[in-house]
């Protein structure tokens, strides 16, 4: 069973996480990361320890096509996005849905 988080992003994103205990992270320095993000993320999406990936909501408008598409449809480890314009409830909740199976705020 996956247990672990992951962060990939910004070393300014990052560094939150890191001093909050996550041990999987990959820095990518603003300047490479058309260069460097795709490898990141795979890499993390791959990795059997990793349970969540949690990146900045703008960086998906960096990502190729293909890994964009692997990382939104992906339940295990799940990918969880946060700041950025689309980052409203319904955005998370729906990350939440994704990843659990079930809507936690349905009011049936």
């Amino acid at each position: 069973m996956s247990q672990e988080i992951a962060v990939v992003g910004s070393p300014e994103f990052t560094t939150g996480f890191r001093l909050a205990g996550v041990r999987k992270f990959a820095d990518i320095p603003t300047e490479r990361k058309d260069e460097q993000l795709d490898d990141a993320v795979t890499e993390m999406l791959e990795d059997d320890d990793v349970g969540i990936v949690v990146m900045h909501d703008d960086d998906m408008d960096h990502l190729s096509r293909g890994v964009r598409e692997s990382a939104e449809t992906s339940v295990e480890p799940v990918l969880v996005t946060l700041g950025g314009e689309g980052a409203g409830s319904g955005g998370l909740r729906e990350q939440i849905k994704r990843a659990i199976g079930i809507d936690l705020m349905d009011e049936e």
